[in-house]
């Protein structure tokens, strides 16, 4: 992967814990007005992308993205949560995306998708669904820039974690350390500040979150609230 940026690297920093707080809990009639008040403590943004096949809810596409490329500095990463995925990976740079990560329950050959990310000059990653086990995302780590651990079963915000995600995230991790790989690992799903640090403590690295952070009074101590679990 020589010559790849990796999700760090993208991001500008190498830090114990990235905050990725989720668009699918901004307010969309005042959406500029919420990023900006997360804007200065996240390391990026989560954009959630459905088509009403994969998942059963529908979100937003290229237009929405680009107006948030137009108003924020942050590197944006896809969650793809959409059947066949590859079919929309240049067009998602086109509309400024910096890394892209696809479920492997909706691709037929994830190392080709990876390699195809990678060679558009993007960050790469997978995500499971709660039912998928970790094992079969083992042959394809090493071009894995992120793995995603879907701590929610996907289509929809605001979902109570699963508890057994944290049995998946240290199983994850201990094969990452074993095979000495630059991978991070990502949550999305229930993530709170009162299950974050149980989630650091499993090997997580990114942490998304959408309700606890735009719903909050306070986006921006909200996010320095986690970053300091992280320290």
């Amino acid at each position: 992967m020589e010559g790849i940026m990796t999700i760090s690297e993208i991001v500008g920093a190498n830090k114990k814990l990235y905050l990725s707080p989720s668009l699918l809990a901004c307010n969309f009639a005042n959406l500029q007005a919420d990023l900006a008040k997360a804007e200065a403590e996240a390391d990026m943004y989560h954009f959630d992308v459905m088509d009403g096949l994969f998942v059963p809810n529908i979100s937003f596409g290229f237009p929405l993205m680009e107006a948030v490329r137009s108003v924020s500095k942050k590197p944006l990463d896809m969650h793809l949560m959409i059947e066949a995925p590859e079919r929309y990976f240049e067009r998602f740079k086109q509309a400024g995306a910096d890394s892209i990560t696809f479920h492997l329950e909706a691709v037929k050959h994830p190392d080709q998708a990876l390699r195809s990310l990678h060679n558009l000059g993007l960050g790469a990653a997978v995500a499971l669904n709660p039912g998928t086990p970790v094992c079969i995302v083992k042959d394809i780590l090493p071009l894995c820039d992120m793995v995603l651990i879907m701590s929610v079963n996907p289509g929809y915000g605001g979902q109570k974690f699963i508890d057994y995600s944290l049995d998946k995230i240290k199983e994850l991790k201990a094969v990452i350390r074993e095979r000495k790989l630059r991978c991070l690992i990502e949550v999305d799903g229930g993530v709170k500040l009162h299950n974050a640090k149980a989630l650091l403590e499993a090997g997580a690295d990114v942490l998304v979150a959408g309700t606890e952070v735009f719903h909050h009074a306070d986006p921006a101590s909200c996010l320095r609230q986690f970053r300091a679990l992280g320290e």
